[in-house]
């Protein structure tokens, strides 16, 4: 390789010489001869400054047409995708095993097929008879449904691309794709990136809304590069417990709606079923008043979801180590509140063991959740039903005061518009739809109306 020549410019007049000197011989300019980098046949490959296509811009406020949406004739799955299928999106969902990702998506496809609208079902897990005999077990199996098993990325695009553009492609799953311009195997992170971008490439330049099906790992996240999440639209999660009938679609990522909205939906023997009043699923069994139970009004997104709130406490022999057990809540921040109802109450959880569920296997990151969860340890460690017809919500601060929280008047007339007549929460709030609320300041305030019976 031919050596470059070095090339020094004088800063003042720009003349150029083969080496450097303290003088320019040209304008007489003392220490302003510099040297330039040369140019290689390497720079001048990967300049970029050059040599591609003008790239289009658009005003903002440029009048354009909103994308339209698609409805998947599941209203609770349009909900949670903030009322329906974007053309051009790409969606990424994920879930335990054995959930109900693939009957969900099966089931949305087939209504699409059905109201007309074109929809393709493609499985890397499965045979085409199978996902037929699947079909055919929720009723199904009349929908003009394409589908196809297949794992080769290249051949899904090239047999999309002889085709018009369908309205849903649902790929299961991603993990089980592959590409053969990428070396590895299914599943591994340059496969799943490199697949991923591929699908969502056609998804943009068709206008078919592409649905990708993600297996999670251990602790729940989905698996494969955190990438992925990245690259595509919408990023949904279906969770639930197998042990419980009910099933929650909540949104995490969404770039054409609200975040946090949820559809719920119960395994029934044909499918998922649309469950429109999830409030009355997870306050059945409340005839009787019972001791440790509170309703506490909480909120996904801009839907209040009324839940009930199980405490028990049991008493233990002296020197023995009292148990804490949760489940639907944050651990921690109940070893808070226990804290603040014995600095701030003087009851005493230190020789008791309590235990806490949220019924239904409903899972609370609310911080409003405080004060319902403090009616229910006072009432169990008392033994003294709360009334069944009052609601509880506030959050609870370290010096024991009840703090305001969002939207509580949404959570109000959620309240009344079950039947529930008294509300009990933060001072300051008017009462909605008729019920009778109850401000609290303190929490001793509380202690007190669940002592006095009142």
């Amino acid at each position: 390789m031919v050596k470059p020549k070095r090339r020094y410019v004088c800063q003042a007049c720009g003349s150029v010489s083969n080496r450097w000197q303290g003088q320019c011989p040209d304008c007489s300019e003392w220490n302003t001869l510099t040297e330039e980098a040369p140019e290689t046949v390497f720079s001048a490959r990967h300049d970029l400054s050059g040599g591609g296509r003008k790239v289009r811009f658009m005003p903002l406020d440029h009048p354009v047409e909103l994308p339209p949406r698609r409805a998947t004739g599941l209203a609770e799955f349009d909900r949670a995708l903030g009322g329906g299928l974007v053309a051009g999106s790409a969606v990424l969902m994920g879930g335990d095993p054995g959930i109900g990702k693939s009957t969900l998506l099966l089931q949305a496809a087939a209504n699409m097929a059905t109201a007309g609208a074109s929809a393709v079902y493609i499985s890397g897990e499965e045979a085409s008879d199978q996902v037929r005999l699947r079909a055919g077990r929720l009723g199904l199996g009349k929908a003009p449904l394409l589908l196809a098993s297949a794992t080769s990325v290249r051949d899904i695009l090239t047999t999309l691309a002889g085709m018009p553009p369908p309205a849903l492609v649902v790929i299961d799953s991603i993990q089980t794709m592959h590409s053969d311009n990428i070396e590895g195997a299914p599943g591994t992170v340059s496969q799943v990136r490199a697949c991923a971008f591929e699908l969502i490439r056609y998804a943009k330049d068709s206008g078919a809304a592409v649905v990708l099906v993600g297996h999670v790992t251990k602790d729940g996240s989905i698996a494969g590069p955190r990438v992925l999440e990245h690259m595509v639209d919408v990023v949904m999660s279906f969770e639930g417990e197998r042990s419980h009938q009910y099933r929650i679609l909540r949104a995490l990522k969404n770039r054409y709606g609200a975040v946090d909205e949820i559809g719920v939906f119960a395994m029934a023997g044909a499918g998922l079923e649309e469950v429109g009043n999830p409030s009355l699923l997870f306050l059945s069994g409340r005839a009787d008043p019972v001791a440790g139970s509170a309703v506490f009004p909480a909120l996904e997104g801009t839907r209040p979801v009324l839940v009930e709130i199980q405490a028990l406490t049991v008493r233990l022999a002296s020197g023995a180590t009292p148990r804490r057990a949760v489940v639907g809540w944050d651990s921690g921040r109940l070893a808070m509140l226990l804290a603040v109802l014995e600095a701030r109450c003087g009851l005493n959880f230190s020789s008791a063991e309590v235990y806490l569920n949220v019924a239904g296997g409903y899972r609370l990151t609310d911080p409003a959740a405080d004060l319902a969860v403090a009616a229910a340890l006072v009432s169990a460690l008392a033994d003294r039903p709360l009334p069944a017809e009052a609601v509880w919500f506030g959050e609870v601060s370290l010096a024991g005061e009840v703090r305001p929280v969002a939207h509580a008047a949404i959570r109000l007339r959620e309240a009344a518009k079950l039947g529930f007549a008294r509300t009990f929460g933060p001072a300051g709030i008017e009462a909605e739809g008729g019920a009778r609320h109850t401000g609290l300041s303190l929490l001793p305030n509380l202690v007190d109306r669940i002592m006095g019976g009142s």
